[in-house]
């Protein structure tokens, strides 16, 4: 059986999908048809005619949950760390109240995080592909700050940019310890509770192949021409968001899930939802 399944281009994702991609695994009987989209992209994606196994926000899955279950692996969590507000010199956060931020879109976690945490400033939705557009509009003057995820996360001081606010440890320090869930991979519930089944089953393996072969992993991910320019920096993305969490995100990755949510239907920004994982 085909499924189709929509992932961004990022190291994470594909380091996740490589063993399925590669044949690596068993399929369990699956085959999966894999194609990239950036991370709003994904999430406008889901919630329309979306892919049978989709990458989303986590901020995002209220708003699909109609149509979709979470899978407990395949998320990116961040565990002190998460996405970070840049600027080209340095300021106080505080001082971010009625700023033009360039924010990667509005239906990503990292939106809704800053929007809790901070709230008060002009977003200003600058999609995440082409890499260098939102340094482009930091240079420009077209923004006053710019809240970076996934690979700018570290790259920006090569931007000459500074950090200004990391969303993870705000937010652990917010919620008392709980990890940051920034993304997941969501499945079709008119699938049926067998192909769910298996396709838990492939794509765990999946990670947990990646996770033993690393080193290959990388050298896969260098070979298609990733963003992060060197190994160091790719071994240090990866070290951050395709780990043990990855493969399970745990109790507390779940916990933080459910309080991330709840806040957000809580000051009016997203639907209320029961999170029904895998």
């Amino acid at each position: 059986m085909r499924l189709t399944a929509a992932i961004s281009p990022d190291p994470d994702d594909l380091f996740m999908f490589r063993a399925l991609m590669e044949g690596l695994v068993d399929p369990h009987g699956l085959e999966f048809d894999v194609q990239t989209l950036d991370t709003d992209a994904l999430n406008r994606m889901a919630a329309g005619d979306g892919a049978d196994v989709n990458a989303i926000s986590i901020a995002h899955y209220p708003r699909v949950a109609e149509h979709y279950r979470l899978f407990r692996h395949g998320a990116s969590v961040g565990r002190g760390y998460g996405p970070i507000v840049v600027a080209l010199e340095g300021r106080e956060p505080e001082s971010l109240v009625g700023a033009r931020i360039a924010v990667p879109g509005l239906t990503t976690t990292a939106w809704l995080v800053l929007d809790m945490i901070l709230g008060g400033f002009e977003p200003v939705v600058t999609p995440i592909v082409p890499y260098a557009r939102t340094f482009e509009r930091l240079r420009a003057g077209e923004v006053d700050a710019a809240l970076l995820i996934h690979e700018g996360r570290l790259t920006f001081p090569d931007e000459g940019c500074v950090g200004l606010l990391d969303l993870g440890r705000a937010w652990m320090d917010w919620t008392r310890g709980l990890p940051l869930p920034l993304g997941g991979n969501v499945i079709r519930r008119a699938l049926g509770p067998d192909v769910i089944a298996r396709a838990d089953r492939a794509i765990h393996a999946s990670i947990a192949h990646a996770l033993a072969h690393r080193d290959d992993a990388m050298d896969w991910l260098q070979a298609r021409g990733v963003t992060l320019r060197t190994g160091a920096l790719l071994d240090q993305y990866l070290a951050m968001y395709a780990n043990q969490d990855t493969l399970d995100m745990g109790e507390d990755g779940m916990e933080a899930t459910r309080r991330l949510l709840a806040m957000g239907a809580e000051r009016g920004r997203l639907p209320e939802v029961d999170v029904d994982f895998v």
